[in-house]
């Protein structure tokens, strides 16, 4: 029998991985898995694979805009997700669509997963990226969730820590979750600096081996979990939950990192 879908929708602006191991593919599948609807929005298109990026190209700004407008007017957003947006256009196109829907639900949710580096690597948006999502975009978000790599870009500090990113970057953002991962320690430490001045940090064990996809899959499923109606804090810990467990169960189908399985091992 046909039935009204009930499960929240995701408006995901995010670029296409032809490797199917992040951008709009990890939106997806990071979605379902919190019982989330993706509606995935194509900013730019890529080529790259399990190892890195070696091009990209950004979608016309029209075309963004009416396959933005064609969702809005169909589906009821719950959320928003931003992920690769390339350009400083796609940067102020991702602001239009985020005001609009928000002169009807001021209270949308927003993540942004400011994507500027490949796990590669290979770069996918310059300093006048990181410049404009940070002035532009990040005051809208309800939460920007960047690497430590990225929080530097985004803070102008090549060699800050993340308490030293955090502390230039809050008076930008509600909340914000810096992911790490990306030093030698024998434990990831994640740690997640609220607007009311608290902080919150979550480490799990480090896993074995380099993965590709990690900050889309943990960056949706958060998406999904404030779709969903759960609470802030409550919502990053259950994205960090989900996004290890696909970590610790990923596979290897191609030459490079490692794939999250974002999805149950039963679908298959």
């Amino acid at each position: 029998m046909n039935m009204p879908s009930s499960r929240p929708v995701v408006l995901c602006l995010s670029g296409h991985d032809p490797s199917g191991g992040a951008g709009l593919q990890a939106d997806i599948e990071a979605l379902l898995a919190q019982g989330c609807h993706a509606a995935p929005t194509v900013t730019a298109l890529t080529v790259q694979d399990t190892r890195n990026v070696s091009a990209f190209r950004v979608l016309d700004r029209d075309w963004v805009l009416a396959q933005a407008h064609a969702v809005i007017a169909d589906l009821p957003i719950a959320a928003i997700k931003l992920g690769m947006l390339g350009s400083t256009e796609m940067v102020e196109t991702a602001r239009q669509i985020i005001q609009q829907l928000r002169e009807q639900q001021p209270d949308l949710p927003v993540v942004c997963d400011p994507v500027l580096r490949a796990g590669g690597g290979g770069t996918l948006g310059g300093d006048d990226v990181a410049g404009a999502m940070r002035e532009r975009l990040l005051p809208l978000a309800t939460i920007a969730t960047p690497n430590l790599p990225e929080a530097r870009i985004l803070a102008g500090l090549p060699e800050g820590s993340a308490d030293e990113c955090a502390a230039l970057l809050r008076a930008y953002c509600q909340h914000l979750l810096i992911t790490g991962g990306h030093g030698d320690e024998c434990d990831i430490h994640n740690r997640l600096y609220c607007q009311d001045g608290s902080q919150h940090d979550f480490t799990c064990v480090r896993l074995p081996g380099s993965y590709h996809g990690s900050g889309c899959t943990m960056a949706s499923a958060l998406a999904g979990r404030l779709a969903q109606g759960e609470g802030l804090v409550s919502a990053v810990r259950t994205a960090l939950d989900y996004c290890w467990r696909t970590l610790r169960d990923a596979e290897q189908p191609g030459h490079g990192q490692y794939l999250p399985r974002r999805l149950p091992l039963e679908l298959f």
